[in-house]
């Protein structure tokens, strides 16, 4: 069953190996995830009514809102982007414009395209590395290039520019001792040879001509077209061959790739199955201020309005459309409330899901159930230096009840306090770890209390230190 294809159950199965709880998070999600795949099996009249039904994730920091969000698009490999609200300013502030979230899931579409194109040659790029190398060891005779006047570069006509360059001289091997050079480059075998290759320079002479976020897009722009514009110097550098295989290979995969096609595939994918994550939705909701930085928070709510509406926004790689990007915005929502945000908004925000505070059993649960969970990261780093790690029930208890009553005590920061925690009990241990002889450490309840029980005695110490 293809990614895109998975029902609501299953991606909810999907999200349960990587996230603790919050059940009806996870619901809402699957739903609107499965709606984006009943919608392209309609008609195309109906498909261009049918708008996405964004969600509002209402809840404490730490509890799981923006993992969902980013598991989510990775399991499907949709085009996904995490912003903050508060770093947007109304027209006319200085400051980035919201439409700069559009242009960098587009950015992220291009590399998540192209990174499922250069797959495809990959084989092909790697064998026209190696000829490459093979060549450096054991050069072929070829006919000289005709030497260029420097001028050409401006000047040459579009037949110059489509003349192969070494026509001849990456043909196959043709002697046994050739050949079994060659063969032993494809099997690795010479990889810690040292070789001196042509490696094309950046061009980084025109970095820093243009500064501040308002003009981000135009330097980029003016520096792509200063790259193109000059000439590629050529560097001789020494390097194994390992290393020139990977430099080969990257120039072969730019040959093979058409970056048109990549563009509109990713502006398709952009448009059809694009997710953004809009955090600290809660901060530009805020009502009765006046002064300081509040002034643009309802102009910021009103620039983002018409791109969740749908609208048509100017990128480099071309136009690009919102009406069916899925927009995911969370917020805490402790001193400001949903109802602050201007109706408009409200409206485009259908899906309202309050996720749960973690309890003692959550924390418990985080510490040891998800793939690649911190317990399990903490024995991996360990191990490395042939120390093992036993996390006994108790102790596994011990420090989620204390995690629990730190965020009680202090402030709520949610499933991030166990990395605090973590970190303060292994300390002592990681420090020595290379050095110790006793190589069997057992996280008990006794261990845990041993190192936290002073500090969560004295709140004052706790707010500094867990």
């Amino acid at each position: 069953m293809e990614k895109t294809e998975l029902t609501p159950k299953q991606i909810v199965a999907e999200l349960n190996k990587y996230i603790v709880g919050q059940s009806e998070a996870k619901k809402s999600v699957s739903i609107a995830l499965r709606n984006r795949w009943r919608r392209k099996r309609l008609s195309e009249d109906m498909q261009d009514e049918i708008i996405p039904k964004n969600i509002l994730l209402i809840g404490p920091t730490g509890v799981g809102k923006t993992e969902i969000a980013r598991r989510l698009a990775k399991l499907v490999g949709a085009p996904f982007i995490k912003v903050e609200a508060t770093k947007y300013t109304e027209v006319g502030y200085v400051g980035r414009d919201v439409e700069q979230m559009i242009r960098d899931l587009v950015a992220n579409a291009i590399r998540m395209i192209q990174e499922q194109e250069s797959q495809r040659y990959e084989e092909k790029a790697e064998e026209e590395a190696n000829k490459r190398i093979l060549q450096v060891f054991w050069p072929k005779k070829s006919i000289k290039e005709k030497v260029k006047n420097p001028m050409d570069v401006f000047f040459s006509s579009d037949d110059d520019d489509e003349t192969p360059e070494e026509p001849k001289q990456l043909e196959e091997p043709k002697s046994d001792r050739r050949q079994k050079m060659f063969e032993d480059i494809c099997a690795h075998k010479l990889d810690d040879r040292e070789i001196e290759v042509e490696v094309a320079e950046q061009n980084q002479g025109f970095q820093g001509i243009l500064t501040g976020n308002s003009t981000e897009e135009l330097t980029n722009n003016f520096q792509e077209m200063l790259g193109s514009i000059m000439p590629k110097k050529k560097k001789k550098k020494k390097m194994t061959v390992a290393k020139a295989r990977d430099i080969f290979k990257e120039e072969e995969l730019e040959k093979c790739l058409d970056m048109d096609i990549i563009v509109d595939k990713a502006i398709e994918a952009t448009e059809e199955s694009g997710i953004v994550f809009i955090d600290e939705f809660d901060k530009i909701a805020e009502k009765g201020h006046s002064n300081g930085p509040d002034v643009s928070r309802e102009g910021v709510q009103r620039d983002i309005l018409p791109i969740v509406e749908g609208a048509t926004v100017n990128t480099k790689y071309g136009p690009v459309k919102t009406d069916h990007i899925l927009f995911i915005a969370a917020g805490a929502f402790h001193v400001s409330k949903p109802s602050d945000l201007i109706p408009e908004l409200q409206g485009r925000f259908p899906i309202r899901v309050e996720l749960q505070s973690l309890t003692v059993d959550d924390f418990r649960r985080i510490l040891t159930e998800p793939n690649q969970s911190l317990v399990k990261q903490y024995k991996a780093l360990l191990e490395t230096d042939d120390v093992t790690l036993e996390f006994t029930d108790d102790g596994i208890n011990a420090i989620a009840e204390y995690a629990y009553r730190v965020n009680l005590e202090t402030e709520n920061i949610g499933a991030r306090r166990l990395h605090t925690i973590l970190e303060k009990i292994l300390e002592d241990v990681a420090y020595e770890a290379p050095d110790i002889d006793e190589k069997h450490i057992v996280v008990n309840k006794e261990f845990v209390s041993g190192k936290l029980n002073d500090v969560v005695q004295n709140v004052d110490l706790s707010h500094y230190i867990l």
